[in-house]
């Protein structure tokens, strides 16, 4: 059974940090579940925006860690307030956990306070999240880049695998992310500057926009291709395929590159409004 975490009214437990137990340092896919969150906004007419963020941990310009939450750039578009919730979790001592969601500032004054990609649906926002999920967050360096799938043969038939809250369900009542496997459905993958999108062969449902997409040793590749020296998340998805009001089952995924690039655009102290008007 699927669950709606914004309709569950727990009375809150004894809870401990999720880094009282953390994930493997080698297990992505559980470490993408820890850094992936709901996004959400209730709307006027009782309805609510939903997507999916995930964590990503590096310096600043200074030098000084940061906490990045990334998504696609219509989430936070679609959102019209000034607040959003981040559907944080917690643990209790017996190992259950609880949807445990805060409002969180994405703009100040109707300014937005996330950077985005001016060519692609990325968007990306410093937050300072509970110590567990900042400890949950995931690597930069694990950020794909213009060469990664050059070098690592990616092409149709390899599986990828995506977290998202298709039409805002999760996984339980805690607010996990919903995992979804599907095939790299179109070439070429690769240059990134010729083809900065690719497909993915699964169903897409609002929610899911904004999740990660990302490689682990336990997906499936094809025989003879080259072995990665470390998981790598490949793109953030974006939307579904749809033609006339149909729905295809695929995905649209924006490279991971664009996320680093975004990221550099926050490093440059680029005002998020001349970011946009770049498009």
């Amino acid at each position: 059974m699927l669950f709606d975490p914004a309709l569950i009214q727990d009375a809150p437990p004894v809870v401990r940090p999720l880094d009282a137990a953390p994930a493997p340092a080698w297990d992505l896919t559980l470490g993408m579940i820890n850094a992936t969150v709901m996004l959400d906004q209730p709307l006027a007419d009782g309805a609510r925006t939903v997507g999916t963020g995930f964590l990503i941990a590096d310096q600043d310009a200074a030098g000084a860690p940061r906490i990045l939450l990334v998504t696609a750039r219509h989430v936070l578009d679609r959102m019209p307030a000034d607040q959003m919730r981040i559907g944080w979790r917690v643990a209790s001592p017996e190992g259950a956990w609880r949807f445990d969601p805060q409002m969180v500032d994405i703009r100040v004054e109707g300014r937005p306070l996330w950077v985005e990609h001016p060519l692609q649906d990325v968007a990306v926002m410093a937050i300072q999240p509970p110590p567990a999920f900042a400890a949950a967050a995931m690597p930069i360096g694990w950020l794909a880049d213009g060469a990664t799938f050059d070098r690592l043969g990616v092409g149709p038939g390899d599986e990828l695998y995506s977290l998202g809250f298709p039409q805002g369900l999760s996984a339980n009542r805690a607010g996990f992310p919903i995992l979804r496997v599907g095939k790299v459905a179109s070439w070429p993958v690769a240059p990134v500057d010729a083809y900065p999108t690719f497909l993915l062969d699964f169903a897409v449902f609002p929610g899911n926009s904004g999740g990660p997409v990302f490689w682990s040793p336990s997906a499936r590749r094809r025989p003879d291709s080259p072995t990665p020296e470390h998981p790598f998340i490949g793109g953030v998805l974006t939307q579904a395929v749809e033609v006339g009001g149909q729905t295809l089952g695929l995905a649209v995924v924006a490279h991971a590159r664009f996320v680093r690039e975004t990221i550099a655009l926050l490093d440059a102290g680029q005002d998020p409004d001349d970011a946009g008007a770049a498009e």
